[in-house]
């Protein structure tokens, strides 16, 4: 990946709604190996998908809580189920397995305490093979959907 590459990935980070003649020009390329650059990034897997980010206030799902998993035991059945059932829940839109105590960190959303309430009671506490789950409240987001710093080496 050299640094035109790199220069493509940063403005397609920063709008991913830009045009392909656009993004030539940004980069100071001409359409078509811009679109060259573009179709082997995407094939390489290098990016990976587009979408739209969503405000949670506006879609009424500014509720957000932290919550820190252990499990009982890791053998390769307990941690399949209990992924696959955090993937079956919509409202966890984040979820990563550490190294350590806790062994997972899910992020919730939810409409307002009352909604968060009945997900922890309705599915969160059901998840398959959970000893204690652990629940922060967000105060506020600092950093979100940050785009990777890919320009620097």
């Amino acid at each position: 990946m050299d640094a035109i590459d790199r220069k493509i990935l940063a403005e397609l980070q920063a709008n991913g709604r830009l045009t392909i003649t656009e993004l030539a020009e940004r980069v100071q390329l001409t359409v078509s190996p811009c679109h060259r650059r573009l179709r082997d990034l995407e094939a390489r897997g290098v990016i990976a998908e587009y979408r739209a980010v969503l405000d949670p206030d506006a879609v009424g799902l500014g509720f957000q809580t932290l919550v820190f998993v252990t499990m009982l035991g890791a053998t390769r059945a307990i941690i399949s189920d209990f992924e696959n059932a955090v993937e079956a829940i919509p409202h966890i839109v984040d979820a990563q397995r550490l190294f350590g105590e806790p062994d997972y960190l899910l992020r919730v959303v939810a409409r307002d305490l009352s909604h968060f309430q009945h997900l922890y009671d309705e599915q969160l506490s059901t998840l398959p093979g959970v000893q204690k789950l652990t629940t922060t409240l967000v105060m506020r987001q600092v950093v979100e959907n940050r785009a990777l710093p890919i320009t620097g080496k």
